[in-house]
């Protein structure tokens, strides 16, 4: 979508960037010439992804003589500040400042939530909420000592503005997120710090599409069933939406949530379900119709 060094002299953070969308947000942001730390809790996979990323980049260098960026693994429970501290220090001392953050990290799971216990409930706000809003703070603190104009990209969900059943905890702690990110785009406007989200729509990983969509429930539902576009997104598609809001292409984008998930939320207007309707059906419903209103009309004669 963008040039080949869109984002060439930028530090990004991401946080759950060692797999899934995290990973493929990550992969396009090193194209386009941004250092890229990331961070999640387990080591070992961050250091795989790291490496296969290396090597990617390290092949796409030689192969059309562009310059990616470099990539930095660090383990990092977003619950806790001590860890982003750390996370943000050790960025800063690699590659010399931070311009970005891409909150990813997220913990989801469908269930009815009478049966949740108050711990699950917490785990799930804990990390989505707490963890955006400890991250968002920090780095925001160091923009604002350093007179750095940073950008935040939060990645939300279509619930958080419309809710959700059976998926509470997460659009609790998604709704709380948006709310924080348009708040601090008024409060830090005048710093030069843009704060923004996206929130996609079905696209398939494979942690959370099994956790959201385990059996007997995907042999029971198709996902794409609702959703006008006929299909789930793919990854480059929300890789190219997240580079450009975090590139200066944005710079006077602040404030806003952009959804992409093929009209799956235009799809659930109360008469949407209307396109199961056949068109033999449409031509008796039109003929109803057309009887009913001559009736009306003799009665008002």
């Amino acid at each position: 979508m963008l040039r080949d060094d869109a984002l060439t002299g930028k530090t990004i953070i991401v946080t759950g960037g060692g797999t899934g969308l995290g990973k493929s947000m990550t992969r396009y942001l090193l194209q386009l010439g941004a250092n890229v730390t990331i961070c999640s809790r387990r080591q070992a996979v961050l250091d795989q992804t790291a490496q296969e990323l290396t090597e990617e980049m390290a092949n796409l260098s030689s192969a059309d003589q562009s310059r990616p960026g470099k990539i930095m693994a660090i383990a990092c429970d977003v619950r806790n500040p001590m860890e982003i501290e750390n996370v943000l220090a050790e960025t800063v001392a690699k590659f010399g400042r931070v311009d970005g953050l891409l909150n990813n990290s997220a913990g989801n799971f469908i269930s009815p939530t009478e049966r949740l216990s108050y711990k699950a409930f917490d785990v799930v706000v804990d990390i989505v909420l707490r963890g955006t809003y400890y991250f968002t703070l920090a780095v925001g603190k160091y923009w604002i000592e350093n007179k750095i104009k940073g950008t935040v990209l939060n990645i939300s969900t279509t619930y958080a503005t419309t809710g959700s059943g059976y998926v509470v905890p997460s659009a609790v702690a998604k709704g709380g997120a948006l709310i924080m990110m348009k708040s601090l785009a008024a409060e830090w406007g005048k710093y030069g710090i843009r704060l923004n989200a996206i929130a996609p729509g079905p696209f398939p990983t494979k942690g959370a599409w099994d956790r959201l969509f385990p059996e007997p429930l995907a042999s029971m539902m198709d996902p794409t069933s609702r959703i006008p576009l006929k299909r789930v997104g793919e990854h480059q598609e929300l890789a190219n939406l997240a580079a450009y809001l975090l590139s200066d292409f944005s710079g006077y984008m602040t404030g806003e949530c952009i959804t992409i998930d093929g009209g799956e939320v235009l799809a659930a207007g109360e008469f949407s379900h209307l396109e199961k309707v056949t068109e033999d059906q449409w031509d008796m419903i039109g003929e109803t119709i057309k009887q009913a209103n001559r009736a009306s009309k003799q009665e008002g004669k």
